[in-house]
């Protein structure tokens, strides 16, 4: 049995100007809206981070396993290397994630792969959930990768 690929330092890195921007704020509209302003869809930093998880995808650093139709993985554990914050990768095309709850928030990337692709009715940018939220993770009219930070790694999955 073979191992996982390890996470590039160039992604590490790449995703860790994103987590010190955010630091301590309070996860929730005005986060939201400095990152779309700070590191937009249209941006240098969002086609890199695109690149970067594309290619992660295919050398199998990013969304390793499967389930429920949808391609996922822990890319970086929470640490110091990024300001406390997790990372995972999602692949999901039209489908309805598990529920689960963010006990500490949650700060995702949207990258649609089909131009309409929208994860819970945003395209292409950021959308931050505060601490206590909770969703059913959905992606609609096509295919896209979300890259998720959790600030000390938190989730809650519902049981069902």
């Amino acid at each position: 049995m073979s191992e996982r690929p390890q996470t590039p330092v160039e992604f590490v890195v790449h995703i860790a100007q994103v987590s010190a921007v955010i630091g301590e704020a309070t996860l929730g509209n005005e986060l939201e809206d400095r990152l779309n302003r700070d590191f937009p869809a249209d941006g240098d930093w969002f086609a890199n981070a695109a690149v970067l998880c594309l290619r992660g995808c295919e050398e199998g650093w990013l969304c390793g396993r499967e389930a429920g139709g949808i391609k996922f993985g822990r890319a970086i554990q929470s640490g110091d290397a990024t300001h406390g914050m997790s990372v995972d990768v999602v692949e999901m095309s039209d489908v309805v994630g598990p529920h689960h709850s963010h006990p500490k928030g949650e700060i995702d990337l949207v990258m649609p792969l089909d131009g309409t692709a929208q994860f819970d009715g945003r395209g292409a940018g950021w959308k931050v959930y505060p601490a206590g939220s909770a969703h059913n993770p959905t992606v609609a009219s096509g295919k896209a990768l979300v890259l998720y930070l959790l600030p000390d790694g938190a989730i809650e999955f519902t049981r069902g």
